[in-house]
């Protein structure tokens, strides 16, 4: 196929969501109603427009010509290849399950047509990433999807905590993007150019420090979108917008951009910026993983789980095997919009039909023994858990499994202390098995804690959301991506990625899923306590880590991580959030001098010159007044002066 043939689906694909963000915003509220099914309407076209022009095997460029500086010509480069075509698929078919689902979840909205506008503006932003042909073209998209991510998270902005939460995200990867800029500004320094094809070709010519430094650089602005560590503050705040909106960005859109930056980067990654970017997935995945053992918010409990698998994908990358990160990408979407769209429907079953201010609907204390009551949800929730687990047989056990693998084969390169990291991966997943064990049991088993108030009566979803529900628990099973539920090296998806010789370790799965299991039965254990996991303990509504601490004497292998926590917390508290805090506060400080300067400086040399003109002119005009005298006076004066001059000269 001719690459002029794919000028039209790039224009579809992009301009579908771009026409239908202007339509549904400017149209106001006569559109609630529609808004919803137009945009996953258009969605699916766009799914369809992806699906009939894949052609993984031959990658096709469409370039236009942006601007002309000088004798230096900037593209606008597209590209499809494989990446592109798995991205399409997973973020068009997730987009449109979150559109479907928030319908009825956000029914009682008074400006829903503004809602699913920016959740067209996001699905352009991030459709517009997975497009780019080089980096110049994937940072313009790259802070459309920041803007996106604050509208969304701030969507209900008459509330405090969602208008700091938007907030907080947008300087924080404000952060992150400044890196990313810096490392482009690199590229068009060293090379002259940023697009991908000429990338490869050139990057050998520059010497290996310059190119440690532009790869993390180009790091840094994952560590934003991607919440690593430091700048992994925002992504639980992020849970104050809308629950699909937090199916939308931690499965498909927003924090998917950063591994997806990091695959399409994978060839400019020395072996020392690899080895930099893998302690900071690993420092990221633990933190994720411990604070999500204490956390009682159903969502800010998904939210660190993410914050977690995103470092884990992270570390893969550094362990030199971006295909493998991608593979979890993917799997990760699924089962991680799953949980999303479940606990959503589990905070709809909950949220008390009167206004009850003491009553939180996403508080884990207020809810328990709600499997009868929500079954389809129950069934949801069971199967994605037990894949971001990592239980055999779901999807997540073969990504994982598959990283896990390549860390051991990577090790054994590295040296002895390279076997830190796979050990750590394996242990971070029992943690995930534990937390994920303890969410659902606070959740669907033991007492009926939500008769704290009169007015809860949990009911089940209504079809148009537990549906969506089903088909993301449906795509969570292995079967999807490997025949064989134990190896992942003998299916389509890895071969589809051009991995040829895949590693596998026999051993591995057997030892993973031995971790995982004794996880999950240390948290069965305190199920049967009489105070589980401390949940009636007044000390558990402390903030920070005190419930971790509270059971890390009965489970010894938490109590190193309590401290990990608690050292991290205070970091982020008096280093990160401290930097950010001086970083704003000299901002204003420098704008009010920036304004003392403009007004009285710029503004006040202006007015200077221009009173002198006038004050000559208004002299000047005052001797030509007609009278006689007057031009005596001037006359002589000239003669005298003219004298003097003479005389001098």
């Amino acid at each position: 196929m001719p690459e002029s043939a794919y000028t039209l689906p790039a224009l579809l694909l992009l301009g579908l969501p771009f026409l239908a963000f202007f339509a549904l915003w400017l149209g106001g509220r006569g559109l609630n109603k529609v808004a919803g099914f137009a945009g996953a309407a258009l969605t699916a076209t766009g799914f369809t427009v992806a699906m009939l022009y894949a052609q993984p095997d031959v990658l096709h460029t469409v370039r236009f010509e942006w601007m002309v500086i000088g004798s230096f010509p900037v593209e606008l480069s597209l590209r499809f290849d494989r990446l592109t075509c798995i991205m399409l698929a997973v973020v068009h078919f997730v987009a449109f399950l979150v559109q479907l689902y928030s319908v009825s979840y956000l029914h009682h909205e008074k400006n829903l047509h503004r809602y699913f506008a920016f959740i067209q503006l996001f699905l352009f932003s991030m459709i517009g990433i997975i497009l780019s042909g080089n980096l110049l073209v994937m940072y313009i998209f790259w802070e459309l999807v920041g803007l996106c991510s604050y509208l969304l998270i701030g969507f209900w902005y008459q509330k405090p905590r969602p208008v700091w939460a938007a907030q907080k995200a947008f300087v924080l990867n404000r952060i992150g993007d400044a890196a990313f800029l810096t490392g482009i500004l690199m590229l068009f320094y060293y090379i002259g150019s940023t697009d991908f094809e000429v990338l490869s070709i050139s990057i050998d010519t520059l010497q290996p420090g310059i190119v440690t430094a532009i790869g993390l650089c180009l790091f840094g602005g994952c560590v934003g979108k991607s919440a690593q560590f430091p700048l992994s503050g925002w992504l639980p705040d992020a849970m104050e917008g809308p629950t699909p909106v937090s199916a939308l960005i931690h499965a498909a859109t927003m924090v998917a951009a950063g591994i997806f930056l990091l695959a399409r980067i994978s060839f400019l990654l020395t072996p020392d910026a690899k080895f930099v970017i893998v302690c900071i997935g690993m420092i990221t995945m633990l933190i994720g993983a411990v604070k999500a053992t204490s956390v009682w918010d159903i969502k800010r409990v998904l939210a660190y789980s993410t914050m977690s698998q995103l470092g884990l994908m992270v570390m893969a990358v550094g362990l030199g095997s971006w295909q493998t990160a991608f593979f979890h990408l993917t799997t990760h979407a699924f089962f991680k919009a799953g949980l999303f769209l479940s606990a959503g429907s589990v905070i709809h079953a909950v949220t008390p039909s009167q206004e009850d201010a003491d009553f939180d609907p996403q508080d884990m204390r207020n809810m328990g023994g709600l499997r009868k009551a929500l079954p389809i949800t129950f069934i949801c929730f069971l199967i994605c858990s037990s894949a971001l687990a990592g239980l055999p047989f779901f999807s997540g056990f073969l990504s994982k499994d598959a990283i896990i693998t390549e860390g051991f084969v990577w090790a054994s390169g590295f040296g002895t202390l390279g076997y830190i990291f796979p050990i750590v991966i394996m242990f971070s997943a029992g943690l995930t098995a534990f937390y994920m064990t303890r969410q659902l049991w606070l959740v669907f088993f033991g007492e009926k804690r939500y008769h704290a108030s009169a007015h809860v009566h949990p009911h089940e979803s209504p079809a148009i959301m537990y549906v969506p529900m089903l088909l993301l628990s449906l795509f969570s099973v292995f079967v999807w991506f490997s025949l064989n539920p134990f190896d992942a090296t003998t299916g389509w998806f890895m071969s589809f990625l051009g991995v040829e010789h895949p590693a596998h370790i026999g051993w591995v799965p057997v030892a993973a899923t031995a971790v995982t299991i004794v996880s999950i039965a240390l948290a069965l254990k305190e199920t049967k306590a009489e105070n589980p996991f401390r949940v009636l303990s007044k000390e558990a509504e402390k903030p920070g880590f005190s419930l971790l601490r509270q059971y890390s004497n009965d489970f010894y292998f938490l109590a190193p991580f309590s401290y990990i926590a608690d050292m991290s917390g205070k970091i982020e508290k008096y280093f990160v959030n401290a930097f950010v805090d001086a970083f704003a506060k000299w901002n204003v400080v420098l704008a009010h001098l920036l304004g003392w300067g403009d007004k009285n400086i710029v503004d006040g040399g202006i007015k200077l010159t221009v009173f002198s003109i006038r004050s000559a002119g208004q002299s000047v005009r005052s001797l030509q007044n007609g009278k006689i005298q007057s031009y005596f006076v001037v006359t002589i004066t000239g003669v005298l002066l003219l004298i003097l001059w003479l005389v001098n000269f």
